[in-house]
């Protein structure tokens, strides 16, 4: 079984100067089919509930994820620690009723407060 460092080892590796010429040569705009590829077929295997295709399919997903974010590291914009720790920021500021104060809410409430917060966080932003 392999560990999520030894997965971002090998992105590392095939971006290197002994990697693949191929995915060396890749950038984030060159990298857009494959990602929108990539979320289709996941969500073909969410249509057709193939969980064994769904789990593959994600791994290629995640894949793109940290090529980006390796090809952002190399250019100095942020690394893949950048994503994960904006994220979680992110998921923990729009779950006030989980992270913050606990209260339970429907389903539909939830998806409102998620809403109001990004909104407000939009309205934020310069």
């Amino acid at each position: 079984m392999h560990t999520f460092e030894e997965l971002m080892s090998v992105v590392e590796t095939l971006r290197s100067e002994q990697g693949c010429s191929w995915d060396r040569k890749q950038t984030f705009e060159s990298l857009k089919p494959c990602l929108l590829d990539e979320a289709r077929e996941v969500a073909e295997a969410v249509d057709k509930q193939d969980m064994n295709n769904l789990c593959e399919e994600l791994g290629d997903v995640l894949f793109n994820v940290l090529i980006y974010s390796q090809i952002a590291k190399e250019n100095g914009y942020f690394d893949l620690k950048d994503v994960v720790d904006g994220v979680c920021e992110k998921m923990i500021r729009r779950h006030p009723h989980v992270f913050g104060d606990p209260k339970s809410l429907s389903a539909e409430e939830s998806l409102d407060l998620w809403n109001d917060i990004k909104k407000q966080e939009k309205n934020e932003k310069p």
